[in-house]
């Protein structure tokens, strides 16, 4: 999210605090950016500069100037990587929980990017110099496979295989509570939560088809441990989907129940499977990554 956006102020957001209203409509940027953005006036309400305690009007428009990521700010780090497989087209790595994919505000250093630049010197450029090489995305806390692009040709074979639904990705979660069914199917679209712009949530207005396949691995104490397919990738599709038939992931900070107490810092969500066709020598990939020890433990710790 960069340059120039434009949000108009509408009776649910009147009242509020100009940075605490922002960074409700803008994703992805913390309120402490938004402050600095502010007093720096790269944000104007109605052509004005005002402080960000300014309490925002209905009909107000907050223009948002957001500086573009510099290729110079993206710098190589000597990040260890787990990979579990790499040639001159591609490279496959095992993403540890709390590690970012890529840099955006807030996290400009210590993430997956940073750590392939360093390791590869040189990534795909279709999504410019914030993500490169980045093909598809894993939320912060979750982890595992990922797969990433080290030129354009491999990167858009790769896009054309998750748009064509052709990329395998299977991951292991624990949610809240028992779920009945041995197996199921989560189809309801996923758009941006129209009463917090930081979220998703299952809507029918300016969504896009979302579907997730999930299978019953173990039942336990108050949880219940599956194994999830996705036929598409929104963002935060499993989160979303399993807090919306009620079992939400658990540990999950934006989608889950305020009180949690396994001792999680963030979500229980593993990618644990990764297939796809190899660009250049169309040979089909396979890779599989263990459950993270940290989560193995809290598995360990419920009774069934």
């Amino acid at each position: 999210m960069h340059g120039q956006n434009f949000f108009q102020v509408d009776e649910a957001g009147a009242g509020k605090r100009l940075d605490v209203y922002l960074a409700g409509v803008a994703e992805g940027l913390s309120r402490s950016y938004i402050q600095k953005l502010i007093t720096e006036g790269m944000v104007l309400v109605s052509g004005e500069a005002v402080r960000p305690s300014y309490k925002v009007r209905p009909g107000d428009l907050v223009a948002l100037d957001i500086p573009e990521l510099q290729g110079l700010e993206v710098k190589p780090e000597r990040i260890p990587l787990d990979i579990y497989y790499e040639d001159s087209d591609l490279i496959v790595v095992n993403k540890p929980r709390g590690m970012v994919v890529h840099p955006a505000a807030g996290n400009y250093s210590g993430t997956l990017v940073n750590a392939l630049l360093f390791h590869c010197g040189d990534l795909s450029g279709i999504n410019g110099v914030a993500r490169p090489g980045i093909v598809h995305r894993l939320d912060k806390d979750t982890s595992g496979l990922i797969v990433a692009a080290k030129n354009d040709a491999a990167h858009a074979c790769l896009a054309k295989q998750l748009k064509e639904r052709q990329v395998k990705r299977r991951y292991l979660a624990l949610v809240h509570g028992r779920v009945n069914e041995v197996s199921g199917i989560v189809d309801a679209p996923i758009g941006r939560d129209p009463n917090n712009r930081q979220k998703m949530a299952v809507v029918d207005r300016n969504s896009k088809c979302a579907i997730t396949y999930y299978n019953v691995l173990k039942r336990l104490a108050g949880y219940t441990y599956l194994y999830l397919r996705l036929e598409t990738g929104r963002t935060h599709q499993i989160r979303v989907h399993m807090a919306y038939i009620g079992h939400p992931v658990a540990g999950d900070p934006k989608y889950g129940p305020a009180r949690f107490h396994l001792g999680l810092k963030g979500q229980f969500l593993h990618a644990a499977k990764l297939g796809f066709i190899h660009p250049r020598t169309r040979v089909n990939l396979d890779f599989e990554a263990p459950l993270p020890s940290e989560l193995s433990k809290v598995l360990e710790s419920l009774r069934p």
